[in-house]
């Protein structure tokens, strides 16, 4: 991909940003067949987004490679990788596009798990690492409880509200502000919503100031969990 695509696995950014990426939004409709109509279609909500792209790790520092706090190598990325796998917990994936002259296009925010990822070194790429990455799309579930009493010899049942899966408060995350960024950009980056970058002001006044309009780049904001 060209200059101006920053990818985001939970708090890590890539340093160099893949050159292809591939999402498909997976269909769960169910056709039957009914005895006088033929086939049908049942319209059900989509399935779950599967991802997948490939990633190439320097082992050495290259001029256009990014990071957010200094150079880091391969074994930095590898551990990482490694961390997301083993914590059983979804985390954020997160592309920024923007083109050359600072204009912001659209992101992609998911909550995401790792399902596999392969690392192959090749002759061509020197001590560089190719690692290819697959995800799936994560959605919040739950269980309902019903409770059954009975009055007059009529069974009556209620619903109990909706609980939420058991898993870990979020974390908050950190972000290192680039050039062209904007409070109202990196809270639609993170939160989906541009409107909500009063969240990230009030976290990080200490850092921006009294005016939430003027930002610089390497400052560094803390992006609160909600």
């Amino acid at each position: 991909m060209k200059n101006g695509y920053d990818f985001y696995l939970g708090n890590c950014l890539l340093p160099i940003a893949p050159e292809k990426l591939s999402l498909k939004i997976n269909n769960a409709n169910e056709t039957i067949t009914l005895i006088n109509e033929g086939e049908i279609n049942v319209l059900k909500r989509a399935g779950l987004t599967d991802i997948e792209f490939e990633c190439l790790i320097p082992q050495v520092k290259y001029p256009f490679a990014v990071y957010k706090s200094g150079f880091k190598g391969a074994d930095y990325f590898l551990d990482y990788f490694e961390k997301l796998k083993m914590k059983k917990k979804p985390f954020q994936f997160i592309v920024c596009r923007g083109l050359p002259v600072g204009k912001r296009l659209f992101d992609t925010n998911l909550r995401v798990s790792l399902e596999d990822y392969k690392i192959t070194e090749e002759a061509k790429n020197g001590f560089d690492l190719d690692v290819k990455i697959e995800l799936k799309q994560w959605r919040d579930y739950g269980t309902k409880t019903v409770n059954i009493s009975f009055d007059m010899d009529k069974p009556k049942a209620s619903a109990e509200p909706q609980r939420e899966a058991a898993d870990a408060p979020a974390e908050p995350q950190t972000y290192t502000v680039v050039k062209g960024d904007c409070l109202w950009n990196i809270a639609k980056a993170f939160y989906g919503n541009g409107a909500l970058y009063t969240i990230i002001y009030n976290a990080n006044k200490d850092v921006i100031g009294g005016n939430p309009n003027l930002i610089y780049p390497g400052q560094v904001l803390t992006i609160p969990a909600i």
